[in-house]
């Protein structure tokens, strides 16, 4: 089969498609044909060696996939139209998936809209429900809010009650926010966004901080949030060395700084995190639903042209996923 390869980490260019060995399922797992994968901000790093893959999975880039089962299993069918969370393999026309990690794809759905949920979406639901623990009527600060994660996290608010607000970096990823549902929008290059969260919320400050960043928005990030607000850390794209008097002013606030990955998590997690994704989310990926939710794709991709798909998000171009589409004839 065809994969994206790297032979050393480096710069995109690096990346080269590559004629590997068919994976073989082992038990409790289907093989998958895919349809379409997607990129995420792990791909990149795991491209330049500092994010490697955990032991045992596959050294093949993609962390979300959408094609067919082209294997029997226990609980699916050969020719289930499904999209996988995955550890690895994504980018590449088979991958194994333990079947405990795969999902239906609602009918009215294409691979391609499919490709752009199981990463982006599991995490900000675990962010926002398995680590956080957010409730109704709470504010949640969200970072990166026209990213994939961030995307989701805005209607996944909605859903839960919660009151998203949330910061980018350009008119049109603020504007994209709004139009998803969040209540506020500020553009962190041009203003200080805590002051301006603060006075949204006439001083309360954010219950909830999903931070992709890191260490460049750490003195905001205190300043906004609330008194006993959790503070959730999944992503250091700012920086991870933190200089000031973090702790003082954290503990004054009775925070909680909570961190999270979603790759290295264990089978069980996993397995428990989609199947709950599958029984309260899934269903509102409808066109009938009266909550509709939907993923938002920024652009796609052909397997052929990975090197521009990693250049696009390094540049930080994208609003939304950016989706890998492995069907020839499209």
């Amino acid at each position: 089969m065809l994969a994206v390869h790297f032979d050393s980490p480096g710069e995109a260019e690096n990346l080269y498609i590559k004629e590997v060995a068919r994976p073989e399922p082992s038990e409790g797992e289907v093989l998958i044909k895919v349809h379409a994968s997607a990129l995420n901000r792990a791909d990149l790093l795991q491209r330049r060696g500092f994010y490697l893959p955990p032991p045992g999975a596959s050294e093949i880039l993609g962390l979300e996939a959408a094609g067919v089962v082209v294997s029997e299993g226990a609980d699916w069918s050969v020719g289930d139209r499904v999209m996988a969370l995955l550890s690895g393999g994504g980018n590449a026309e088979y991958v194994t998936v333990p079947e405990d990690q795969l999902m239906a794809i609602p009918n009215q759905m294409t691979f391609i809209q499919a490709a752009a949920i199981p990463e982006a979406w599991l995490t900000a639901y675990q962010l926002l429900h398995f680590v956080a623990e957010v409730k109704n009527g709470e504010t949640v600060l969200i970072h990166a809010g026209g990213s994939g994660v961030g995307t989701a996290a805005i209607q996944l608010c909605r859903l839960a009650g919660a009151v998203p607000v949330v910061t980018a970096g350009s008119a049109d990823k603020l504007k994209k926010s709004m139009e998803l549902g969040a209540a506020a929008g500020f553009n962190y290059k041009e203003e200080d966004f805590s002051s301006c969260l603060l006075t949204f919320t006439k001083g309360h400050g954010a219950d909830i901080i999903l931070d992709c960043v890191g260490a460049s928005m750490w003195e905001q990030n205190v300043k906004c949030l609330s008194m006993d607000g959790r503070w959730v850390l999944y992503g250091t794209m700012g920086g991870v060395e933190v200089h000031g008097d973090i702790l003082r002013q954290l503990l004054f606030k009775r925070g909680q700084l909570l961190t999270s990955l979603l790759r290295s998590r264990s089978p069980e997690y996993k397995s428990k995190l989609v199947k709950t994704f599958d029984e309260n989310v899934l269903p509102y990926f409808s066109s009938d639903s009266r909550t509709p939710l939907h993923p938002v794709i920024d652009s796609i991709y052909k397997m052929d042209e990975i090197v521009s798909a990693h250049k696009h998000m390094e540049g930080n171009k994208n609003l939304g996923k950016i989706i890998i589409n492995l069907d020839s004839e499209d």
